[in-house]
């Protein structure tokens, strides 16, 4: 007992020590921006909290939008409105570009050989080019459709009518196969790649001691708490699985359906793909399903857009606008990266009149943004898709990086590639569901018992509690 309480102490004095000596060597001139009081050696570490991008709003309300935390020993520059935004995503993107050498994301890949976590340079540039073109090209869009009708038909022929099904891992099934069967060329099994997904995204988003201790008090404290070990047992579950995948790869093209992109990207390039499309379609679902004026209103284009059939077509999905101002509403108040992922800055920098340190890391906090009522007004809390029609006050707001107040996908030279993918599976799967069925709460439950808290950790935030609903066929004229 004594020795273990000996080297705590001793822990502790070292955490201290290569505090002082981070911060001095980052510099204290300057002009820094505001932020809340920290603790000694912890800093405002204790301010996160299990929903960082409410408890960061909180504190920008405070501190303004621009606001300078201390986490152990690094320093994080918060973002909470949209010009703060623009001056960092745009005015300063070159200088605000890079990423953090996390050890989690590190692990998974495979030393940064990739396109979202990789420091900013000319690999990751290739990379990115290489991604592009291989897997989020247009080109790649269309050619998904096989692939996102085959998955959309399975999905809703094992819906059951007038039976309550819980939504979330039907369309996590449903995206899984998506994804998979256009990268990798087949659908390995749905379960298997559920666990190792939400491995691969708890290594990639989880924070260790060496996060804000990056020296040795850091290192042993992750080791102490067994969380090195942790990071290794579930990289070992995501090696093995990449092994199944590069197997079947290497087989005789004939022997294996269709093309795949293993020669191309590794796994973490996309991982974020399922789990993000399926978070942001039941996020959808749950709104619908708790304004009824909205959901008759984007069921009525999308069936005199399918023309009476059961099924939406890729051909119909040019008519469907209001169904498209749905999921740019969901996404403006559930963005999947609620602070995106973090970046770094490659030198000294100022940034909205003050001055900003090399290597501070800059959160963008576009849930806080999404629900700014300096960009959205009074109702910014509400879910209104009419927000975002033809004339309207936001009638021109896309979400494509242009318009700082609505950044789900980033903007820069960061902004996320997989954007249209993304964007078409969503409203597919959404048509379809939205057609082919009306939807209903089972027996005994009201709008007002729909809970919309949430949990997770990390890079993306879900429902607290599964999406239950009812499908009915619908009343055809």
């Amino acid at each position: 007992m004594v020795f273990f309480s000996t080297q705590l102490l001793l822990l502790l004095l070292l955490s201290i020590l290569g505090s002082l000596l981070l911060l001095a060597r980052s510099g204290r001139k300057g002009k820094l921006a505001p932020g809340p009081v920290g603790m000694p050696v912890l800093g405002n570490l204790r301010h996160l909290g299990p929903l960082p991008h409410r408890n960061l709003r909180d504190l920008a309300r405070r501190h303004g939008p621009l606001m300078l935390l201390r986490l152990g020993a690094t320093r994080m520059l918060v973002v909470s409105s949209a010009s703060a935004a623009r001056e960092v995503l745009q005015t300063h993107d070159a200088d605000c570009c890079s990423r953090t050498a996390g050890p989690g994301p590190k692990l998974l890949s495979y030393g940064f050989k990739d396109v979202a976590f990789a420091p900013y340079g000319e690999q990751w540039r290739e990379m990115r080019k290489l991604f592009v073109k291989e897997f989020v090209s247009m080109r790649r869009v269309k050619a998904a459709w096989g692939a996102r009708q085959a998955q959309v038909e399975k999905l809703m022929a094992g819906l059951t009518p007038n039976t309550p099904v819980a939504l979330g891992e039907r369309i996590y099934g449903l995206v899984n196969g998506i994804i998979c069967t256009v990268a990798f060329g087949n659908v390995y099994g749905a379960e298997m790649f559920h666990r190792v997904l939400g491995e691969a995204l708890e290594l990639q988003a989880s924070f260790s001691a060496e996060d804000f201790f990056p020296n040795a008090a850091g290192r042993l404290v992750d080791r102490l708490t067994g969380l090195a070990a942790s990071r290794n047992r579930s990289f070992a579950a995501i090696d093995t699985f990449l092994e199944v995948v590069i197997e079947q790869h290497l087989e005789p093209k004939s022997e294996r359906e269709g093309s795949d992109l293993v020669d191309a990207i590794l796994m973490d390039t996309f991982v974020g793909g399922v789990n993000t499309t399926s978070v942001t379609i039941l996020w959808a679902m749950s709104e619908l399903i708790r304004n009824p004026r909205v959901l008759k209103k984007v069921q009525k284009e999308i069936r005199v857009a399918a023309r009476g059939n059961n099924w939406v077509q890729p051909e119909d999905m040019p008519k469907l606008s209001y169904l498209r101002m749905v999921v740019k509403e969901t996404l403006r108040l559930y963005p999947p990266a609620t602070l995106l992922l973090p970046r770094e800055t490659l030198q000294n920098v100022k940034i909205g009149g003050y001055d900003v340190p090399a290597r501070t890391r800059v959160a963008v906090n576009v849930w806080a943004i999404g629900r700014d009522p300096t960009s959205w007004g009074e109702g910014a809390e509400e879910f209104d898709p009419d927000r975002f029609e033809a004339g309207a006050s936001h009638g021109e707001v896309d979400l494509h990086g242009a318009h700082f107040e609505l950044l789900p996908f980033g903007a820069g030279r960061r902004i996320c590639p997989g954007i249209a993918m993304a964007l078409m599976n969503v409203e597919f799967t959404l048509a379809n569901l939205l057609c082919g069925f009306d939807w209903a709460l089972p027996e005994g439950t009201e709008v007002e018992d729909i809970s919309m808290e949430e949990t997770g950790a990390g890079l993306t935030f879900h429902r607290k509690t599964p999406l239950v609903l009812v499908p009915t066929l619908p009343q055809r004229a």
